[in-house]
């Protein structure tokens, strides 16, 4: 019994003292502390903890694993302990990951993954790399419980080389700035293959992900700040896919003047953000990649109590016109909401996908293909709300009346056409405008021309045919959002005899 308490003392240490107080200097905690901060007191139960736990140096072959409550729902969860050969990956380690991940399927709760990795141990490659329990079962199994169960990582440290791709397929990542890095090769391995000098800050840390490549979708300042992040992401999550998203106790909206937000032209920008928070709960929306394609608001929030996946359209930045970037957060987002029961409200507000040779080159028709087709695939309850100018195909990519929502409701501010009437009348009638000998001229045959093509998209026409399912004024858009989404929760969720499509291009 005396040996076996030693043996256990050891291990729950960790690694050296020197290796904790290098971490306490960057602002790290030590990996239980950053379980004890996140689950409920007293609720872990750890697996594997003598792992490997013969060799020298190696206590619970620098990985944590164990099932735990948060909020008083049962999850899964690893995490690694960077004081252990900077929490490295051995063979065991390996096996604990993909056990526990195994174990979160098979009990359909979710899968927390804490990461500060340093990546594989070259020295037990054999081991722990090309086996059928390899290294990469883990990423086949974190892709089987892709949509069965909700998974999210907070990255503390470096996920590196093939470990990079762990946090790449969670719902989410938080990154701690300054810490947190992603990188298939190290800064020295780029310079000896390409040449290139760089860092791994200016490579892969976690602003880079955050803003460049969306990769990551939080960035915090602290390691407090990422786990409350994980907390906030699974308090809109049901445990699995079967289940409906948890209920809250229902908020009233913060009182904004909808209306008053919206300015009467469209090329003046405003904050569909603020717009969101106006609508829904008070307090309730959750921001998710805000600070990548900013053009496009995605994010969770609560409307009666109830959880809504929110997509909205950002004329505030590059106009709210749709790029590469911002359709694939689209699409990402959308099969999110979809995996896991979240009805979709779409706020539009676009001028559609950009054009010209830069997003051609970029493949903005692919991109672009894979959003319709996600909002073609989505099954849960969408709603197409027309806040302001739906033009062009970014009607469609924002479930217009095309894409079977529940309903496509309009503002009386709301415009549908495939462009606006400036562009339509340049297009139409621009060898008429120049042919025209005067200014004067010039401007009123647009003005007139203008004014008949307002006409011919006017909403209320629109609804007449049907386009459109109703126009409402925009203090009552909340309540009526309210009542069409709890008429929809017994909604079939069929909707193609087959296995699966295939991703456009």
């Amino acid at each position: 019994m005396d040996e076996l308490a030693q043996t256990r003392k050891r291990v729950l240490a960790g690694g050296a003292e020197r290796y904790h107080a290098a971490n306490a200097a960057k602002g790290k905690l030590f990996a239980r502390e950053r379980i004890a901060l996140l689950v409920d007191e007293g609720s872990f139960v750890e697996d594997g903890l003598y792992a490997n736990s013969l060799a020298d140096g190696l206590p619970a072959d620098g990985v944590i694993t164990g099932v735990a409550r948060l909020d008083g729902r049962d999850v899964c969860l690893m995490a690694n302990d960077s004081t252990v050969k900077a929490g490295s990956w051995g063979a065991r380690t390996v096996e604990k990951i993909i056990r526990i991940i195994e174990r979160a399927v098979e009990y359909g709760v979710p899968m927390i993954y804490l990461v500060d990795s340093a990546g594989a141990r070259i020295t037990d490659q054999v081991d722990l790399f090309p086996g059928r329990r390899g290294a990469g079962k883990i990423f086949h199994t974190q892709v089987r419980a892709s949509g069965a169960i909700p998974q999210a990582c907070a990255l503390f440290g470096p996920s590196a080389a093939g470990g990079a791709y762990m946090p790449a397929f969670c719902d989410v990542v938080a990154m701690v700035e300054g810490n947190a890095s992603m990188y298939l090769g190290s800064d020295r391995m780029v310079e000896m293959v390409t040449g290139e000098k760089t860092t791994l800050e200016a490579m892969g840390g976690a602003k880079v992900h955050c803003t460049e490549s969306g990769v990551g979708h939080f960035l915090c300042k602290t390691e407090q700040d990422a786990l409350d992040v994980v907390r906030t992401y699974l308090s809109f999550m049901p445990s699995n896919w079967e289940q409906r998203p948890p209920a809250a106790e229902p908020k009233s909206a913060n009182g904004a003047d909808l209306a008053a937000m919206v300015p009467e032209s469209e090329r003046q920008a405003f904050d569909m953000r603020r717009y969101v928070k106006g609508l829904v709960d008070e307090g309730s929306f959750f921001e998710i990649q805000a600070l990548w394609a900013k053009e496009l608001t995605i994010g969770f929030a609560r409307l009666d109590g109830e959880v809504i996946g929110v997509v909205g359209n950002n004329s505030m930045f590059k106009g709210g016109v749709l790029f590469p970037d911002s359709a694939d957060k689209a699409s990402r987002f959308v099969q999110l909401c979809d995996a896991f029961n979240v009805p979709l409200l779409f706020l539009c507000d676009v001028p559609g996908f950009m054009v010209g040779s830069a997003v051609e080159k970029q493949g903005i028709i692919r991109h672009g293909a894979k959003m319709v087709t996600a909002i073609s695939e989505a099954t849960v309850p969408k709603i197409c709300v027309v806040v302001r100018k739906a033009y062009g195909a970014g009607l469609y990519a924002m479930a217009g009346p095309g894409f079977d929502p529940e309903a496509t409701i309009a503002l009386p501010t709301a415009k549908i056409a495939v462009m606006g009437a400036e562009a339509a009348v340049n297009a139409v009638y621009a060898n008429k405008i120049a042919a025209l000998p005067t200014d004067e001229e010039r401007a009123a045959f647009v003005a007139e021309r203008r004014a008949e093509y307002e006409q011919d998209i006017d909403i209320m026409r629109l609804a007449s045919e049907l386009v459109v399912d109703t126009v409402v004024e925009p203090g009552d858009l909340r309540d009526e959002l309210v009542r069409r989404y709890r008429a929809a929760r017994g909604k079939d969720r069929g909707f193609a005899r087959r296995r699966h499509g295939v991703t456009p291009v």
